[in-house]
């Protein structure tokens, strides 16, 4: 079997789960195993509304987003870096990887720069430290990946200003892709892919490509399956072959997707 290079951006209830966790870890072993190089984009929201709530911050969103102060940006890294990263990497070498915790900042592998929004009135909002990224160097994976480790990457990077800047991790993960010419990228979510008539497993559409995502969009496709579809679209746009949505509740999706080619989530196609 030819080495195949796999993102998984990890998230959601799956990530709060440490059973969960640990059998995620079992199915990334298997893929290793089974000759495929795997990287590791993760977030951490319930982590981070855990954190700011201690920190008596208040959570704000504007169109989804989350509003980061100083303040708030502060306790983010924390959460990101020193709790979900570092957790992540204990589970994932105590199953036999090696795995390695890097942010965007490492080696000065991401760049990014303040992210400018505009509300669909037209208003231009001031997010504060939210960022949008504007250049990878994946020598430091790359190497990393040919070396046999697992590079598990928290969505935070810095800019030429000298501000750190806090991204959305669905597009974090497709611009990561992208940038790595992966073969596949897998987004795990709570559900087992996008639901024409949610939760009729008879429903389930196995493929998307850019004209069914279009159709969908707003109406199928919604909430937090906006950006995981945004963040596939554009991986493939720019160079991705293959990305997919599996259910990250049901670990086994992994492996039998990767590995025993089973017809399962939700792949999409340009």
């Amino acid at each position: 079997m030819s080495t195949q290079r796999i993102l998984i951006k990890y998230g959601g209830n799956a990530m709060i789960n440490p059973q969960l966790q640990q059998e995620i870890a079992a199915e990334i072993f298997k893929l290793q195993q089974a000759g495929n190089e795997v990287v590791m984009v993760h977030g951490g929201g319930p982590f981070i509304n855990k954190a700011l709530e201690k920190a008596a911050i208040k959570s704000h969103f504007i169109d989804g987003l989350r509003v980061t102060e100083e303040l708030a940006f502060a306790e983010i890294q924390k959460a990101l870096i020193g709790e979900v990263n570092a957790n992540l990497v204990s589970t994932l070498n105590h199953h036999q990887l090696k795995a390695v915790g890097l942010s965007g900042k490492d080696a000065g592998m991401v760049s990014a720069k303040k992210y400018e929004h505009t509300t669909a009135e037209g208003e231009a909002v001031d997010l504060g430290l939210v960022g949008e990224i504007t250049e990878i160097d994946g020598s430091l994976i790359n190497m990393l990946c040919a070396s046999g480790y697992v590079p598990v990457v928290a969505c935070i990077a810095d800019g030429s200003n000298g501000e750190s800047y806090n991204i959305n991790a669905d597009t974090f993960a497709g611009k990561l892709a992208s940038a790595l010419n992966v073969d596949q990228m897998i987004v795990l979510t709570d559900v087992d892919g996008l639901f024409l008539n949610y939760p009729d497993p008879e429903s389930i559409i196995h493929e998307l490509d850019e004209e069914a995502v279009n159709q969908h969009m707003g109406s199928t496709i919604k909430g937090g399956m906006i950006p995981k579809i945004n963040s596939c679209v554009l991986a493939l746009k720019e160079g991705v072959k293959k990305a997919i949505i599996l259910n990250g509740t049901r670990p086994e999706q992994i492996a039998n997707y990767v590995v025993h080619n089973q017809r399962i989530g939700t792949t999409l196609t340009l």
